[in-house]
């Protein structure tokens, strides 16, 4: 080690030419002056300089720990390697797995924990890809543990080097256990979306089968008076028939055709039996579109005129409401689709039924419906005068679940469903406020 010179005043005085005492004590004074200055610069460096190394430190310290505890916690197994497939780090999760400890793994080749016709299958994944194998992993105590499946991926430095491979796997077990209940799941979902798609159907239905009873009990009721009429006139024939066969005078037929009004009953028969046709012809029309709209084949479209099912859906919804709404009906004679009617009457039945309910407390609630062609499209528009839809909620509508209904008057689901069906059909349903106030509703469908 060289001999380090202490440096002395007095030697720097000895060294300057005796000539003016003076001059050489100021140069001397000066110097030190210096030093000093540069001692206490070097020494606050180093002052900063292990400050500094401290707090780097304590964060690698933080970072070291935080690693280790993020590994520790691991349920999955995770084993590091180096480029020689010698084992660097294992976790808590394969050690308890394996039975193994840390200390009797680390630095052992990978193969120490695999069977060897697992071996060959691990060496491909020293490259850049990642890989997935699946293996049987030796036991501490004899054996081997069930099949686990392992994703092999490389470890590059920050030059991209390959300074070996990291390998995380979770025995197949557990993932078929976390798969079969994701799938009950999933199926719990689908089960639960069903009914409550049928709670809204039910809930069509319902309101079909209101305007249904009122449609059919004109008809209905118009059979059941002429049928009375009918019974009465029939046992007054009875009895007139039955003085004729029994022999009679004239006078007596006369009398008694005179008495019982035969002649108006003869002339009244032909009417009684006419409008009980026609009122039995009513009902037949109406199970009939009943029928069309059933949901027996959901997959099987055929040619539809939009304006027959919207007028219906209208007629229906309004008679089941106590309100009187003036109806605007501008559509064409013929809107002609390839559909399904008995969804496509649900969707207008439940855009009506939402109009219907907005106007609850309008004093002139009216209802505006029109339509038109567009090339290979169709567009059908439904307006109402009620408050309209609030801005922030015209984005919700669609969403399952959203009613700004009060508790037990809707399930949410009806727009949905409606957009749903729409949907399927190769259209949309849009939501808009109109320009004169009101919710507008325009459903957009293809022809073919």
């Amino acid at each position: 080690m060289p001999h380090r010179h202490r440096f002395h005043p007095d030697r720097l005085m000895d060294a300057v030419p005796v000539t003016g005492g003076e001059q050489v004590s100021g140069l001397a004074e000066t110097a030190w002056i210096e030093v000093i200055k540069k001692m206490d610069e070097v020494y606050s460096d180093l002052i900063r300089y292990e400050v500094d190394l401290e707090r780097k430190n304590a964060a690698l310290e933080q970072t070291q720990q935080f690693i280790a505890s993020v590994v520790a916690s691991m349920s999955d197994i995770l084993v590091v390697c180096d480029p020689k497939g010698r084992i660097l780090q294992v976790n808590p999760a394969l050690l308890g797995l394996t039975g193994f400890t840390a200390a009797e793994l680390i630095d052992q080749p990978l193969t120490a924990l695999l069977r060897d016709e697992d071996v060959q299958g691990f060496r491909p994944c020293y490259t850049e890809a990642v890989c997935e194998r699946e293996a049987r992993l030796k036991s501490k105590h004899g054996g081997f543990t069930g099949l686990v499946a392992m994703n092999c991926a490389p470890r590059l430095d920050r030059q991209r080097r390959l300074p070996g491979m990291v390998i995380v796997g979770r025995p197949v077990g557990e993932l078929r256990r976390a798969y079969e209940e994701l799938n009950r799941a999933h199926d719990d979902l689908k089960r639960a979306q069903q009914q409550l798609i049928q709670s809204e159907k039910m809930a069509s239905i319902g309101r079909l089968v209101a305007g249904v009873a009122h449609e059919l009990n004109n008809p209905i009721s118009f059979i059941y008076g002429n049928v009375h009429t009918l019974a009465r006139y029939r046992d007054r024939l009875v009895r007139y028939l039955g003085a004729v066969h029994a022999g009679a005078a004239g006078e007596e037929l006369a009398e008694l055709r005179r008495e019982m009004k035969i002649d108006d009953l003869l002339a009244d028969l032909g009417s009684l039996i006419e409008g009980t046709q026609e009122g039995a012809e009513r009902v037949s029309e109406i199970v009939t579109n009943l029928r069309r709209l059933s949901f027996v084949n959901p997959s099987e479209r055929t040619r539809i005129n939009l304006t027959e099912v919207a007028r219906n859906a209208i007629k229906w919804v309004l008679k089941a409401t106590r309100q009187q709404i003036a109806v605007d009906d501008q559509l064409p004679v013929e809107l002609l689709i390839d559909g399904i009617e008995g969804p496509l009457h649900q969707v207008m039945v439940n855009l009506v039924q939402n109009a219907v309910d907005a106007m609850e407390d309008v004093a002139r609630p009216a209802l505006w419906v029109s339509g038109r062609q567009l090339g290979d499209q169709i567009l059908l528009v439904l307006r109402d005068n009620g408050p309209g839809i609030p801005t922030d909620h015209l984005l919700k509508v669609f969403d399952p679940f959203y009613t700004t209904k009060a508790v037990g008057k809707g399930t949410g689901l009806g727009l949905w469903v409606s957009w749903s069906i729409i949907r399927d059909h190769g259209g949309a349903l849009e939501a808009a406020n109109a320009p004169d106030g009101g919710a507008a509703f325009t459903i957009t469908l293809p022809t073919r």
